[in-house]
């Protein structure tokens, strides 16, 4: 039988309870009762034997239910008048017996699914039930002892029965509107539960004489009760019923609250409104009033001390690291301030040392991210070790920590301080993985009142200082001073115009020809990207292009580039400045290739220019095949599929390697301008540029010499058979509208090679 089917039966059978329990309110038959019960009590018996053939459910829930049912029909059967007091007695110790298996496995079932705060689960269960019994002695048990013939026993009986019913209530309430996501099994035993009890209430009701209650609506309830557990020990969740459950979003407490403050205020105001009727029973109430009130103080008691630990919790997770227990950079900041504050009057200047784990990120991308936890647990223990006790030590970002040190009289003792943490990351780091070794980029601040005017601005400055010790290349030391300042302001405020700078027209882009040096003519052109802003400062490509590309914005930048300067081709072609194949080379950063829409939008712009493929040429670096080579081989493959070429840019000036030439679809080889420039004058250039050229003309490349500045340069470079060249010799780069007058000038001049030698 499957799990669909088991659901179904277990709903089919609460439907059957619920038309058994009306039957029996219709038909007022004890002879009709006890055969309902006798169904209810074999069902229970068969859903049981088969739940264990085909749930495999808890043996203690499996038990419970079980137990439950069968007590529950045999007190019933017992319960019958004609049956005597002696049967009587033996049915209310059975129906005794029902609540107490209810209430203990209920408070199993609870603290598990709910598992935070069992103790208050149980103050609440006794607030609830002194408050129950409360109530019951004064409106059902007292006048139960006045009015019953089963005997004072019996009464008592039920009267324990009644009370441990409303811990049953609360604990299933508890369990209901707790934390964690309640299946249909539990509802189907909720049915179950609240059913028992209805039928409990309505009897003693009935046998205070508070109220004449038919015997059948009396017991409609148990029918529908043992139905309800048949229902659930047959249903396939039984065998989760016990076990945690995924928690919900939000805790739902208000039904739990008003439950215990119903539990409390009822039996107050029953107490305020009524009156005693004899010494047992003033003695009755006072001694539960009593305990109400010492259970109320420990439920309080138990609620301070929950709420004080939870306040502790919050302010220690708001304000430590989660991962090294260290303090977060809300709580550093407070200590710097402390520091700060007191600094005038010790005559002491508190240092703050800036660490950042040198190439974290390549641990985390090669180890793992659990490989990087372990790390920075590693160096945050590193560093407790390291460091004077009087040293705070705080994570308060990635792997970013920070040191103060609240005695320092000077950049000297700070300085010491960064050289022995330095010092104490030259011993690997003991890892599960194995041993790793890791670097530290450190930046130092010193309050100066000059400078330092919070707590802020002295971790500001040290992580200002740091970056400059990983501009510096990393594992070393920096201290912050005022330039430093201005130049991460100059840079913000780059930044910040650069995000504007299209919008506002301020990018335009100039060119500057390549030549065909055995020809002297023109046959090219590289995009150059300036930067004039409104106030008539000009940034340098330099400087922006760095920022843009850590920014994002090159991607929107280059995008409008390439199209601009396909856009000059395409009118410098059609009105006949330039020849009908002339190319334009374009230079793109990593961030561009990495974009996935790049393809896209370079076959878009050869579309709205009307260019070619083939004259466009793409110039990268040499670093971006080295950085990312799975992303930029990927995206050049595709770029080639189109038609268009790739140039590697400023060739031997990156992490040159011969197999990059075998693995990427490479069109060009551009000879850096630093071997350019001693090509005339040093024969090791030339020979390092002659090498380049044969290994170009062997692979079927095509070369470009950028720099050249001089006729010599030009002439040697002929002599050695470089196809291109390109410098400030032949143009420097001029706007789009001169460049039909530089074109003509240069188609004047000839062939250059055939110009003397000036050494000749």
């Amino acid at each position: 039988m499957n799990t669909r089917t088991l659901e179904r039966v277990s709903y089919a059978l609460l439907a059957f309870g619920l038309l058994a329990a009306l039957a029996h309110v219709l038909v007022d038959s004890a002879t009709f009762g006890a055969l309902l019960y006798g169904l209810g009590a074999i069902v229970v018996a068969v859903t049981a034997v088969a739940s264990a053939r085909v749930n495999s459910p808890d043996i203690r829930v499996w038990g419970g239910l079980l137990a439950i049912g069968l007590l529950s029909a045999a007190s019933q059967v017992l319960a019958d008048p004609a049956r005597g007091a002696t049967a009587h007695f033996a049915a209310e110790t059975l129906s005794l017996g029902v609540q107490v298996v209810l209430m203990l496995g209920l408070l199993v079932v609870a603290q598990r699914r709910i598992g935070r705060e069992p103790l208050g689960v149980l103050a609440d269960s006794a607030i609830v039930a002194l408050g129950s019994w409360l109530v019951c002695w004064i409106l059902l048990l007292r006048p139960l002892f006045d009015t019953s013939t089963d005997g004072a026993a019996t009464v008592t009986l039920r009267g324990l029965a009644l009370s441990l019913a409303a811990i049953v209530l609360l604990l299933l309430a508890t369990l209901l509107f707790g934390d964690a996501e309640n299946g249909a099994v539990v509802w189907l035993a909720s049915g179950s539960i609240v059913a028992s009890v209805i039928g409990d209430v309505l009897w003693a009701v009935h046998d205070a004489e508070v109220a004449t209650v038919a015997e059948s609506l009396r017991s409609a309830p148990y029918v529908l009760a043992l139905f309800a557990a048949a229902g659930t020990l047959l249903h396939p969740g039984i065998r989760n019923l016990a076990a945690q459950g995924p928690y919900q979003s939000s805790r739902p407490m208000t039904w739990r609250l008003v439950i215990v403050t119903s539990g409390l205020v009822v039996p107050i105001a029953v107490f305020a409104l009524t009156d005693a009727q004899d010494t047992r029973d003033r003695v009755v109430r006072s001694t539960a009033v009593i305990v109400l009130a010492c259970a109320v103080l420990l439920r309080v008691v138990l609620a301070v001390r929950s709420n004080t630990a939870l306040q502790q919790r919050l302010v220690k997770s708001a304000q430590t690291d989660a991962l090294t227990g260290l303090p977060n950079r809300s709580l550093m900041l407070e200590h710097v301030d402390t520091a700060l504050r007191t600094a005038w009057r010790d005559g002491r200047q508190p240092s703050v040392l800036f660490i950042d784990v040198d190439r974290f990120k390549n641990i985390n991308d090669s180890l793992g991210h659990a490989a990087g936890d372990d790390v920075l647990m590693a160096v945050a223990g590193r560093l407790r070790v390291v460091l004077p006790s009087y040293c705070v030590v705080g994570r308060i970002a990635g792997d970013e920590f920070v040191v103060l040190d609240p005695r320092a009289t000077g950049p000297g003792d700070a300085m010491l301080l960064a050289d022995r943490v330095l010092e104490s990351f030259h011993e690997p780091l003991a890892l599960h993985q194995g041993d790793v070794f890791v670097s530290a980029s450190i930046g130092v601040s010193t309050y100066r009142p000059s400078v330092t005017n919070s707590a802020d601005d002295l971790l500001r400055h040290a992580d200002t200082a740091m970056y400059r010790a990983k501009e510096s290349g990393r594992n070393c030391v920096a201290i912050f001073d005022e330039s430093m300042l201005e130049s991460v302001t100059q840079r913000l405020a780059v930044e910040t115009a650069l995000y504007r700078a299209l919008e506002r027209r301020e990018l335009r882009l100039v060119h500057q020809p390549i030549i065909d040096v055995s020809l002297g003519e023109v046959v090219g052109f590289e995009a150059l990207m300036r930067w004039d802003r409104e106030d008539g400062s000009t940034v340098s490509p330099a400087e922006f292009i760095p920022i843009a590309e850590e920014t994002g914005t090159i991607v929107p930048i280059g995008a409008w580039a390439l199209l601009e300067a396909l856009t000059h081709l395409s009118e410098w072609i059609a009105g006949g400045w330039c020849p009908r194949d002339a190319t334009m080379a374009v230079n793109v950063s990593p961030r561009q290739l990495n974009d996935p829409n790049f393809v896209n939008v370079v076959s878009e712009a050869l579309t709205r220019a009307h260019i070619p493929a083939r004259q466009l040429w793409l110039e990268v670096t040499e670093n971006v095949m080295i950085s990312q080579p799975d992303q930029a081989l990927a995206a050049l493959t595709k770029l080639c599929d189109l038609g268009v070429r790739v140039a590697i840019d400023d060739f031997g000036t990156g992490y040159s390697s011969l197999s990059l030439l075998q693995r990427f679809p490479i069109h060009r080889l551009k000879i850096d301008r630093s071997f350019v420039a001693g090509v005339a004058d040093k024969p090791d250039a030339r020979a390092l540029v002659r090498t380049i050229i044969a290994m170009c003309d062997s692979l079927g490349l095509d070369t470009v010499a950028e720099g050249v500045e001089s006729v010599h340069q030009l002439h040697t470079l002929g002599e050695l058979r470089c196809a291109k060249a390109q410098g400030y010799l032949i143009s420097h780069p001029v706007p789009p509208e001169q460049m039909a007058s530089t074109v003509a000038l240069l188609s004047d001049i000839g062939a250059w090679p055939r110009i003397r030698n000036p050494r000749g």
